[in-house]
This record gives structure tokens, C-alpha cells and sequence, in this order.
């Protein structure tokens, strides 16, 4: 069982930054691909970015392309999402979910392991 912690989330202003931590409680965090998602009232859960673990090729949703970056620290058995440029639209619980069980890193359904969630908020 791995348990996945999120932190970082916060109130920011539009055009601001945030950093989001995803720590792992396993040892052998490296072996997972891991992604990153968010989840406002009333929508769906939406794909944010995404980490494989073999390469460490990066994927990203087109609606923060370009101001988000994921990355991962194997030796501190986390990963990272910088967020810049933030807007309002941004708003939402991001949470973090490891062990790509089906070859689709989009899928929420893909992981096996999800932590709680960080709330960030955008004001306009």
C-alpha cells in the first residue's frame, strides 16, 4: 500500500505561482508513474500532467501547457507540480495519483493510488 500526500495549495492571486508536492510514503516512488489532476465542483476530474516513470517524459493537458511543470525528486520520493502564471479557471482540488495500472495516463481510472487533494484557489 502506498499512501500519496498532497501540499503546496493555497490562495493566490491571478498571474501568480504555486508549487505543489506530492510525497510518497514507498521507497521505490521512482517505479511509478505518477500525474497530477483536479477536480472543481461540478466538473469532471481533469487530467493536469503526468510523469512516466521509465523516462521521465512529461505530458500535460492543453489548458496549462506552457505554465505548469511537473517533475519528481526519486531521493526525496516526490513530485512536484510548479504552476505559474495561474488563473481563476485554475481553481480547484489538485490531487495527486500514482501506478499507471492501463496504458492511457489521461484516465483517471489508469491509477491505483490517490491522495487526498490540495485545494487551490485563483483570485481574479
Amino acid at each position: 500500500q502506498v499512501h500519496l500526500v498532497e501540499s503546496g495549495g493555497g490562495l493566490v492571486q491571478a498571474g501568480g505561482s504555486l508549487s505543489l508536492s506530492c510525497a510518497a510514503s514507498t521507497r521505490t516512488f521512482r517505479q511509478y508513474s505518477v500525474a497530477w489532476f483536479r477536480l472543481d465542483p461540478g466538473k469532471e476530474r481533469e487530467f493536469v500532467a503526468a510523469i512516466r516513470r521509465s523516462d521521465g517524459s512529461t505530458f500535460y493537458a492543453d489548458s496549462v501547457k506552457g505554465r505548469f511543470t511537473i517533475s519528481r525528486d526519486n531521493t526525496k520520493n516526490t513530485v512536484y507540480l510548479q504552476m505559474n502564471s495561474l488563473k481563476p479557471e485554475d481553481t480547484a482540488v489538485y490531487s495527486c495519483a500514482a501506478d499507471l495500472r492501463k496504458d492511457d495516463y489521461i484516465q483517471r481510472s489508469s491509477y491505483y493510488y490517490w491522495g487526498q487533494g490540495t485545494q487551490v484557489t485563483v483570485s481574479s
